[in-house]
């Protein structure tokens, strides 16, 4: 889904680790560092009514919209909605550019969706189901990855034919997918591993136990970067010794969310919890923005990208603001939580 890719969510299963709900969530509780995110001046608020959920950067920003089975197309130049093509029921489970294209898993219709970047138009639909409706679908060795069922059977398409060409059997409870660091790297939320394929072999190589429910996942910083729901925490682990190097305490418990890495920062968006920025150098959250918004995000074009889910918004903002942004509360005053 593209650098610092990651697929944003709605509910699990996991009998085994009841998960908190979103109001449950607290934040972290270091003084100072929370922000009420009403204190932050976007550079553009779009409004897109519905459930804008995925996203996607190339040289525009692309977004689903599963209710109203579209993706919308936004030009960061004009900053300004240039397209909402309709794509076939229920889009979810991630986006992915790559061959020219924007791949779009529909799980209304158990299939992922071909568009050309430059016309919009459907150039190819593929009879391949999708495992979950918060996975991730990625493109890389000259192939295009998705997880087809609940048993962790990961498929890959040539995009020359449009075909699968392989499968290969990961984790049971896999569905966010990223390629990476020259590897393929899935996140199992059953069994709280991250996985590691070899595209040359199409061989699992490595497999490396992080937090409780991890499923999204990003990279940058010679790290990938794992959000983990039932804590609410994010593991780093080195792409070069397959090693946790670090687990950070974000305080975002529960289903949905997202993250990201651009702009020297980790992003993380949790409902109630729009923005928290990770500062990869001390592992640590110096930022957490609260209130209304969140689900999504991305980082692209200088700028970052998040939802609100809730209400049927996208916001752009300028990381340098982000940064500039101060908390205005005193350790004895910090504010209240979104809900």
């Amino acid at each position: 889904m593209v650098f610092g890719l990651a697929c944003p969510a709605l509910l699990w299963s996991q009998p085994s680790t009841p998960a908190p709900t979103a109001s449950q969530a607290k934040g972290v509780t270091t003084p100072g560092v929370q922000i009420p995110i009403s204190k932050l001046k976007f550079e553009n608020v779009f409004e897109i009514p519905g459930s804008p959920d995925w996203m996607a950067i190339g040289d525009a920003l692309w977004i689903s919209n599963s209710p109203k089975n579209t993706v919308t197309r936004i030009d960061p130049k004009s900053n300004k909605i240039v397209d909402t093509i309709t794509t076939g029921k229920n889009p979810c489970s991630g986006l992915a550019i790559g061959f020219g294209s924007l791949w779009v898993p529909n799980c209304g219709e158990h299939n992922v969706v071909r568009l050309d970047l430059g016309t919009g138009k459907i150039t190819a639909t593929l009879p391949i189901p999708v495992a979950d409706d918060e996975g991730a679908i990625a493109t890389g060795a000259g192939s295009v990855w998705v997880l087809t069922d609940k048993k962790g059977t990961l498929a890959r398409i040539d995009p020359d034919t449009n075909k699968i060409v392989a499968e290969i059997y990961v984790p049971v409870g896999s569905f966010c997918v990223l390629f990476a660091e020259d590897a393929v790297w899935i996140t199992s939320t059953e069994r709280n591993v991250l996985t590691r394929v070899d595209p040359q072999t199409n061989l699992v190589v490595e497999s490396i136990a992080v937090g409780k429910a991890p499923r999204f996942l990003a990279v940058g910083e010679g790290s990938i970067w794992i959000l983990n729901q039932t804590e609410g925490t994010v593991s780093r682990v080195d792409a070069k010794s397959n090693k946790v190097t670090a687990t950070i305490e974000v305080g975002v418990p529960g289903p949905g969310g997202d993250i990201a890495v651009g702009e020297g920062s980790v992003w993380v968006t949790a409902i109630g919890f729009p923005i928290s920025r990770i500062d990869p150098a001390s592992n640590k959250v110096v930022q957490q923005f609260t209130g209304v918004g969140g689900d999504a995000i991305r980082v692209g074009m200088g700028s970052v990208w998040v939802t609100d889910l809730k209400n049927g918004k996208l916001m752009r903002v300028d990381p340098k603001r982000i940064e500039a942004t101060q908390s205005i509360f005193s350790s004895k005053d910090e504010p209240e939580a979104g809900r």
